[in-house]
């Protein structure tokens, strides 16, 4: 594993466009009165994604429908999947698709549950949740076969992450600016929209119902430090300069993953990296 940066963004990032103040406000008067309401009106909004305003599709390919989930594929050979983040599409991934196909390797690309031109997920309408997004990568591989390797972009690396520490088996993983955790992003959450730790002790334990799971098995780290399965050689991109996700989660998951090389960079943010030629090359040389 290369040395890897041990400095912490003090940078609250949080999946919401800024709140108006008096947004925030109405939510502070509620949030004394109901907070049951609001923590239940929050869940709902963090599981909601955002709709991207540019959702170009990816050229070529054989498109597929797998339940609900809608992908493309492309070339032969041994395959890699591609996982968009939380508010994306496969479209977002498409930098890859040509480089990994004159590789001599197929590629799969498909859109999460209530993302992109995918069908809604368990929860309905255009919500979806990260073990979910997890779970379809399960499904999009037992559709299409054995996975080469998997590359995953954002909350689509965290997912990814989750799935091969449960038991999915890929020979290579990339995790292009992961969320290490995305549960510490709630603090974010809950001072953009303005309320109290009360009511977030209730939104987190809401979100544990919800997902089905403790909320520390979603913390990757401490689920990679802790495992006894054989985990895949992986390559962690992440750049200093990243709005979204924290820099310093890429650092401490390479750190508690065993195989892991850390690249940072700097001056290319949280989707500019995806297009980066010199990126783009370290994938393609780590997957094939």
């Amino acid at each position: 594993m290369t040395a890897a940066s041990t400095e912490k963004s003090t940078t609250v990032r949080t999946q919401l466009p800024p709140v108006p103040p008096v947004v925030r406000s109405a939510v502070g008067v509620l949030d004394r009165v109901a907070p049951e309401l609001v923590a239940r009106g929050a869940l709902r909004l963090w599981c909601t994604p955002a709709r991207p305003k540019d959702r170009a599709a990816i050229p070529g390919g054989t498109t597929f429908r797998t339940g609900t989930i809608v992908g493309q594929v492309w070339g032969d050979g041994p395959t890699v999947y591609l996982v968009h983040g939380w508010g994306g599409h496969r479209g977002q991934l498409r930098s890859l698709v040509e480089p990994l196909v004159g590789a001599g390797l197929r590629v799969v690309a498909y859109d999460a549950p209530a993302h992109g031109d995918s069908g809604p997920g368990a929860l309905g309408g255009r919500r979806t949740t990260l073990p979910e997004m997890s779970t379809a990568l399960d499904t999009v591989i037992a559709e299409h076969g054995p996975a080469r390797a998997v590359v995953g972009h954002s909350m689509g690396a965290a997912a990814s992450a989750l799935a091969v520490l449960d038991g999915t088996p890929t020979e290579r993983l990339v995790m292009v600016t992961p969320l290490a955790d995305p549960t510490t992003y709630i603090e974010g959450f809950a001072h953009t929209l303005g309320f109290s730790e009360r009511t977030r002790h209730r939104f987190e334990v809401r979100m544990q119902v919800l997902a089905d799971r403790r909320l520390a098995d979603l913390d990757i780290p401490l689920r990679a430090a802790n495992t006894r399965r054989t985990l895949p050689a992986t390559l962690v991109l992440s750049d200093r300069d990243d709005k979204e996700a924290d820099h310093a989660d890429g650092a401490r998951i390479a750190r508690a993953w065993p195989e892991a090389e850390l690249v940072l960079s700097d001056g290319l943010g949280h989707r500019r990296i995806l297009r980066d030629e010199e990126t783009i090359k370290r994938i393609v040389a780590h997957v094939s």
